[in-house]
């Protein structure tokens, strides 16, 4: 049951990191975020860290250093995300998306240990 509920996770974390990481790349609305964030310099390689994480975590299934580095890499990602939203005083429903994949990687994390 366990083993069920870590794969139905990481599903959601790679179908969601696989979206935003491209989002990163083809969406406007991604690239003024991003400067509201006041990052604007870091929108291409995060993209480009989500997409890799969401590839990481797929083959990850099959090679556990790699699902261990992925999820911790998408953690930190997302544990930083929250602190940002935090750092611009977003209203804390803001950073509930973030928090959520947080959580989801760390469980991913630890559960692969």
């Amino acid at each position: 049951m366990m083993h069920l509920f870590v794969v139905a996770a990481q599903a959601i974390s790679i179908i969601a990191f696989a979206w935003y990481g491209m989002g990163c790349f083809l969406s406007g609305p991604m690239v003024e975020e991003f400067e509201r964030y006041r990052i604007g310099s870091l929108r291409v390689l995060t993209g480009i860290l989500q997409v890799s994480g969401a590839i990481g975590l797929a083959i990850g299934h099959f090679y556990r250093p790699l699902l261990l580095l992925s999820s911790a890499g998408l953690a930190a990602m997302m544990f930083l995300a929250v602190v940002t939203r935090i750092r611009i005083r977003d209203p804390w429903y803001a950073a509930i998306p973030a928090f959520s994949l947080f959580a989801i990687n760390l469980l991913i994390f630890v559960a692969a240990l």
